[in-house]
């Protein structure tokens, strides 16, 4: 099935916004820190991966971006960093490169890590695209498609996991029992996971897929969010 790629659409306040879903991107009290609130604080990074020789983190929605680039951003700034950054990411409506631009100009601090992204940024079809950077030690496989449908399908071990769609009420396959399960099956035990959406049903998920779930306090406006960790195995 051929893609439909997003466009790029903005609320009055200057917020991004998805016109398929009728969702923001990220907070419009600032993305990147809502990045570094939510998701790599909490999954305890850059802590979690300082030492390791790999660490690959697994993401529901690739949006524009932001989450990739500022993970990106703390390897890089992080002296202790793990050898490599294994950084997966699935999108079902994936942005023209020129759409990014636009978008990613808020963040100058990213500025040279978004146009590396950009230069290069796949064609707009179906499929697992494998981008490298910084002489492949940043790994970025793109899975542009339904995750509801891919992720089943993928093979490999995740320590970190970057739960990004939108709200769930508007997208609830991204939110699934299944696609908790599917999550479940690629963590490693003791895997992180962290989101800024704390829906009854989605906690119901978590825990249903042997996800030990707590709320902390969110990003701005919003009081609450999730961290989980994966407990299947534990030995105690």
């Amino acid at each position: 099935m051929p893609l439909e790629p997003a466009c790029l659409t903005h609320a009055t306040d200057g917020t991004p916004v998805s016109e398929i879903y009728g969702d923001i991107y990220h907070s419009a009290a600032g993305g990147h820190a809502q990045a570094r609130h939510v998701f790599l604080a909490g999954n305890g990074l850059p802590a979690r991966w300082q030492g390791r020789e790999r660490f690959v983190i697994l993401e529901t929605g690739f949006g524009l971006g932001l989450n990739f680039l500022a993970t990106w951003l703390a390897w890089r700034d992080d002296p202790q960093r793990c050898q490599e950054l294994h950084f997966i990411s699935f999108e079902k409506h994936p942005f023209q490169a020129t759409d990014l631009a636009l978008a990613q100009a808020a963040w100058p601090e990213f500025a040279l890590l978004a146009e590396q992204l950009r230069q290069h940024w796949p064609v707009l079809q179906p499929g697992v695209y494998r981008l490298e950077f910084d002489s492949a030690r940043v790994v970025l496989t793109l899975v542009f498609g339904d995750a509801v449908d891919t992720l089943p399908r993928l093979a490999t071990a995740v320590d970190a996991f970057y739960l990004d769609g939108f709200s769930p009420a508007r997208n609830p396959e991204l939110w699934s029992p299944a696609l908790c399960r599917s999550l479940a099956r690629v963590a490693v035990s003791g895997a992180t996971l962290a989101t800024w959406s704390v829906a009854a049903s989605v906690r119901q998920s978590l825990a249903a897929a042997q996800f030990d779930v707590e709320k902390r306090p969110g990003f701005a406006g919003k009081r609450q969010m999730l961290v989980a960790r994966y407990a299947q195995g534990d030995s105690g």
